[in-house]
């Protein structure tokens, strides 16, 4: 839903009133990732997509028909039918799941605050019953990063608990479903929460002020990163050098490491080929809970180096998680080549998949997301930042 938060927040502000479809769950391939939304008000308009156009008609009337109603919130799936290939649903053979609710204004006050925050760009996570009690379905918790806001009209041990997994997520900067219920202390019945995330930009680091920096901040920021380029040479860290980064910075890396803000979203790439910079920053990167560290190099560069860092007291644990040589096998040459190769596999790393030749693999080429590792979730987001 927070795909179309700025046009939802302009409704709110003219009171009136709408009908949200939102994708709640996917099996096989689908255009739209969970979390997309299509919105229409009463007098037709209608605002995003969830399908590419598959599914958009059958959807379109059952947002009027709630509309015209004012019935429950209400659940549909839409799937691929072999027997009739007129019949609505999905051509690239996925099925949908969809969540369709009206939304009153002035019966739901504080969506418009969580609307607010991400037309602001401030962080902010909703997190909404998609499967249960019919009483439940469709209602919203909304968590902001510093959890000193939270509204949510639920029991106060169930409110709890989904503020302790909207906090999880929003930290990994991930939109997904999780179960929760089933017990005397939070809700007798299971429930399916869907939490939409709308997290700060994912940071891309990059050290030391090379053509190859040059182009691999072209390419973070094409894929939504806010990068920056560090290096102790003021000579080299220039804005003019770099304009594509969203800051530059003329400091040793692995001090500016330290004091930086970082979570497990953040790309760490070295491009440095100085061992006086690049053995202090993997030390310190190696240590940090960020999502990936590459360090670029020949074959003999990465071996002098994996030995100079077990000198200076990387463990093996730690030296597993290093991407060196950086990138995939592309057969990348220039600044512009190894830059798709390294950003192609930090998506890869971050998605969890092979970066295989799609042709070469069978199944569905829209993977599913693991599951998130909510063992820490307990600790606010703040403390985890401190901790990085």
């Amino acid at each position: 839903m927070l795909n179309i938060a700025d046009t939802l927040y302009r409704w709110y502000g003219e009171r009136r009133p709408f009908a949200l479809a939102t994708i709640v769950g996917v099996q096989g391939s689908a255009p739209l990732p969970l979390g997309t939304s299509l919105a229409v008000d009463a007098d037709g308009n209608v605002v995003g997509s969830i399908s590419g156009g598959c599914v958009e008609g059958a959807v379109y009337d059952l947002c009027q028909r709630l509309l015209e109603d004012g019935g429950p919130a209400q659940r549909a799936r839409f799937g691929y039918s072999d027997e009739d290939a007129f019949a609505v649903g999905l051509t690239c053979g996925g099925e949908l799941d969809v969540l369709v609710l009206r939304i009153d204004p002035a019966a739901h006050p504080h969506f418009a605050d969580a609307l607010a925050a991400v037309v602001d760009g401030r962080p902010i996570a909703v997190a909404q019953v998609v499967d249960g009690p019919e009483d439940l379905l469709g209602r919203m918790l909304y968590v902001d990063a510093d959890e000193a806001t939270h509204h949510g009209d639920f029991p106060g041990a169930l409110s709890r608990q989904l503020t302790v997994q909207a906090q999880a997520l929003l930290y990994a900067g991930r939109t997904a479903l999780v179960e929760l219920g089933g017990d005397a202390m939070t809700c007798p019945e299971r429930l399916s929460v869907l939490v939409h995330v709308h997290a700060s930009r994912p940071r891309m680091l990059i050290f030391g002020a090379v053509d190859f920096a040059a182009a691999l901040s072209q390419a973070g920021r094409f894929l939504g990163y806010r990068v920056t380029v560090c290096d102790a040479r003021s000579v080299f860290a220039t804005r003019a050098r770099f304009p594509h980064a969203d800051e530059v910075v003329v400091d040793w890396p692995h001090r500016y490491l330290r004091r930086t803000p970082l979570d497990a979203r953040t790309a760490v790439c070295v491009l440095t080929h100085d061992p006086k910079f690049d053995i202090p920053v993997l030390r310190e990167a190696l240590a940090l809970p960020v999502g990936y560290v590459g360090a670029m190099g020949s074959r003999r560069t990465h071996d002098h180096r994996m030995e100079l860092l077990r000198e200076a007291g990387v463990s093996d644990e730690q030296l597993v998680r290093l991407r060196s040589p950086i990138g995939l096998d592309l057969g990348a040459r220039s600044p512009e080549e190894t830059a798709i190769s390294v950003v192609a596999e930090i998506l890869a790393s971050r998605t969890q998949t092979t970066g295989l030749p799609l042709s070469d693999l069978t199944g569905p080429i829209h993977a599913v997301l693991r599951p998130l590792n909510l063992e820490d979730s307990h600790m606010s987001l703040s403390q985890r930042m401190a901790q990085s």
